[in-house]
């Protein structure tokens, strides 16, 4: 009997010590990859895949613990946004690309993510340096069994995922500049083309900055290409800011800036290297310093286009001259903007202009003005969030502005359109 009750004193303790080693030390290593997509307000991380070791069918979000850390090397991140714990939203096994799976070796974990959750973005903004990504990293525990995941096998980016992210141009053997482009996978004969020009925090030389840091990637989404049944998309990236003068600072358009002209020789290569755009279709949009050099292009190539629509637009109106109202008064231009925006001001930017246009006698431009930008969802911010006035974007990227300046609906064959609709059926002739 003693030396029974020895044998299980002993195998208490060696229990009590593997216990106590298990609480102190993680049972495995395990690896993750970012789910990265764009949002209203840019871009976040609001998923992660975690690999298993074996198959599994049952999982329960509450038992994995999720911190972050966010580093960067080219801007300074503030204390309270270099690190914190992520909420988990939900969790379901998956594959490797977060699909869902009823068995499987992946589990991908659903993040909250929010306009002021600044540790879910993948994303810094710099004032000097515009939008970089930063090392984002996870340290993710199961609480019960104390297994961690801790190393990074790379990221998914739904929608950029599908562009292709390697285009290069250089012009007169200079000036070089990115761009990412799409080709529709549906078009049964020639499709439209879709341009899209950021807003000045995503310049550079990764197109993936231009195409998350206002949602722009929307463009390849099955809801906007259904309206045109398959679109081209390219996102040309200027290497600083498309409003920048020969000086290195801003021209709202009073002088020249130094990027139309390789812009327009971008775009015309492109064209020429794709035989299978329609010509006929070619489109021209963007937000703020894009919303300028839109402007810019069409004043300069008024046959070129056959409809323009404008987010935030930065061109002065007071150097725009009458002549060249007179000269774009036939292109089909739809305006976005909020009554709110303190950044690109209205009544010194697209109020007059559209007024100008109109008295004319325009007959096709239209013009979309909010009283705010709020989230859409009111999930994201909330109900009646506001977002700043200048965001105007976050409508046209999910194609929601229906209304005119004077509040009716705007009417192709006298159906009431949304703005891509509109701009799915514009039509200029074709380019020689």
């Amino acid at each position: 009997m003693r030396k029974f009750k020895s044998f299980l004193f002993l195998s208490f303790i060696l229990f009590s010590v593997a216990l106590s080693a298990q609480k102190g030390n993680p049972k495995s290593t395990g690896e993750y990859k970012l789910v990265v997509e764009g949002f209203d307000w840019g871009p976040a991380v609001n998923k992660v895949i975690l690999s298993l070791d074996d198959t599994t069918s049952k999982i329960n979000g509450n038992d994995f613990t999720v911190l972050v850390t966010r580093k960067s090397k080219d801007v300074e991140i503030p204390a309270d946004q270099a690190s914190g714990q992520r909420n988990i939203v939900t969790a379901y096994i998956s594959d490797d690309h977060a699909n869902r799976v009823s068995t499987g070796k992946y589990i991908t974990l659903v993040l909250a993510v929010g306009p002021n959750l600044s540790v879910g973005s993948p994303f810094q903004y710099s004032w000097t340096k515009g939008n970089l990504w930063v090392d984002y990293q996870f340290n993710i525990t199961k609480n019960n069994s104390l297994e961690v995941w801790n190393k990074s096998t790379g990221k998914i980016m739904p929608l950029v995922d599908q562009f292709n992210l390697n285009g290069k141009f250089t012009y007169n053997g200079k000036l070089t500049m990115s761009y990412a482009s799409y080709a529709p996978s549906n078009q049964k004969d020639k499709a439209p083309l879709i341009i899209w020009l950021h807003g000045g925090g995503e310049g550079g030389f990764d197109p993936t900055t231009a195409l998350l840091g206002n949602k722009a990637a929307n463009y390849a989404s099955e809801a906007i290409q259904s309206v045109f049944d398959g679109a081209y998309v390219l996102v040309p990236q200027s290497p600083t800011f498309w409003m920048q003068n020969s000086e290195g600072s801003y021209t709202t358009g009073k002088v020249n800036d130094v990027y139309n002209e390789a812009l327009m020789a971008l775009i015309k290569d492109y064209v020429k290297a794709n035989p299978t755009i329609d010509a006929s279709r070619i489109y021209v949009g963007g937000c703020s310093n894009g919303g300028y050099m839109s402007l810019k292009l069409i004043l300069l190539h008024p046959e070129y286009f056959a409809a323009a629509y404008i987010s935030s637009l930065a061109y002065s109106a007071e150097y725009i001259t009458d002549e060249e109202i007179q000269k774009i008064k036939n292109i089909p231009i739809w305006f976005v903007h909020s009554k709110d925006d303190e950044t690109t001001k209205p009544n010194e930017t697209v109020v007059p202009v559209y007024n100008r246009l109109i008295s004319a006698g325009a007959k096709n431009v239209h013009f979309s003005f909010y009283d705010h930008v709020i989230d859409i969802t009111n999930i994201y911010g909330g109900k009646s969030f506001e977002y700043p006035g200048h965001w105007s974007w976050v409508y046209l990227h999910e194609n929601l502005p229906r209304q005119d300046f004077n509040g009716s609906s705007v009417k192709v064959n006298g159906k009431p359109v949304t703005i891509m609709e509109w701009m799915a059926a514009q039509k200029t002739s074709p380019k020689k």
